[in-house]
């Protein structure tokens, strides 16, 4: 039996938004600030950095291309970057913006394709930081770090991969903290 024409036609749209769906689900490593719209009228200070496609192309060059060593290896370590997006807000009072607003951004960043790295909770100023990865096989292809306190709200997305290793090389160095990643020894 032949399936109908018109069922086709009528099937068609559904697996298009089918596969749409899934192709924009955990794929995708960019957080979606719009989340943030109403904060930013409430805040006292905004900071809004946006550094993409030429500006983060031009960026890659230059550290390429300098004599300095260290900035060499982050040109490398961030040589496959599409972007970097940072959100900041400071409030005059306590409780001048909507805890619900950040709490979607973390569950945005809870959903399938990012992993919970780390989060740090402290009674002082209310403080909640959260550390989200995603990857695309081994590869890092995002990072995000949501910080809330009672008078200050920061969201910062990384999309693209991160050569790790490079970054833990230069640990210690132009401003870079340093990261107690063990490596492997082989047995004797």
């Amino acid at each position: 039996m032949k399936p109908s024409p018109n069922l086709l036609l009528k099937l068609l749209p559904v697996v298009f938004t089918m596969l749409l769906a899934s192709a924009a689900s955990g794929q995708n490593a960019r957080v979606q600030f719009e989340r943030l719209n109403g904060i930013e009228a409430k805040a006292s200070d905004v900071v809004e950095v946006n550094i993409e496609g030429k500006i983060l192309d031009l960026a890659k060059r230059v550290l390429v291309k300098v004599n300095d060593p260290n900035a060499k290896k982050i040109g490398q370590a961030i040589n496959g970057l599409v972007a970097i997006y940072v959100r900041a807000y400071n409030f005059e009072k306590e409780g001048e913006y909507n805890m619900a607003d950040i709490d979607a951004i973390r569950a945005e960043l809870s959903s399938p394709g990012w992993e919970h790295l780390a989060n740090v909770r402290s009674k002082r100023n209310d403080q909640k930081l959260d550390v989200y990865t995603m990857f695309t096989g081994k590869d890092m292809s995002g990072v995000a770090v949501v910080l809330s306190e009672s008078k200050r709200i920061a969201v910062i997305n990384v999309i693209g991969p991160i050569d790790i290793d490079l970054l833990t090389e230069l640990g210690g160095r132009m401003n870079i903290p340093k990261f107690e990643i063990e490596n492997e020894v082989p047995k004797q």
